[in-house]
């Protein structure tokens, strides 16, 4: 079994990897660990200050996302180390990103966590997981974070 773990730094991200862990796999199963580095848009302009700017932006995503994955994948293969575990670091939209990499890598499930928009910020923002969920050559499987519990 081929699973990709979509993550992105945040704590939704660490719900899926979580969630990954806790959960017994067939023997020989594999885990990608995927990051996409999404920097500010580029917008060519006369006197190169957003230019830099963007470069300066995938710099420091492409950072983000190399140390995100190197950790994540670490805390797999210590804590379960029958699973075989590489790292993927992408750039460009996530949505796409994501999506493309299950399909060139041939992966059966694609794990990633919801950040949990309601409606207007799902409307403005974007949904990664919603995305891939629609356009997924396999499975996808939506972590959402416990809520705590009310008295």
């Amino acid at each position: 079994m081929k699973i990709l773990l979509a993550i992105d730094g945040s704590k939704y991200g660490e719900a899926a990897a979580k969630e990954l862990i806790q959960r017994p796999w067939p023997s020989g199963t594999e885990v990608r660990v995927l990051s996409v580095a999404h920097p500010i848009p580029f917008i060519p302009d006369p006197v190169f200050v957003i230019t830099a700017a963007h470069y300066d932006s995938l710099e420091k995503e492409q950072k983000r996302a190399a140390r995100d994955v190197a950790r994540v994948a670490d805390e797999i293969a210590r804590t379960v180390p029958s699973l075989r575990v590489s790292t993927q670091v992408l750039e460009g939209s996530p949505k796409k990103e994501i999506v493309e990499e299950a399909e060139r890598w041939g992966a059966d499930l694609i794990m990633v966590g919801s950040h949990g928009y309601g409606p207007i910020e799902r409307f403005l923002l974007g949904s990664v997981a919603q995305a891939v969920a629609l356009h997924a050559p396999c499975s996808v499987e939506i972590v959402r974070l416990q809520r705590p519990a009310s008295h």
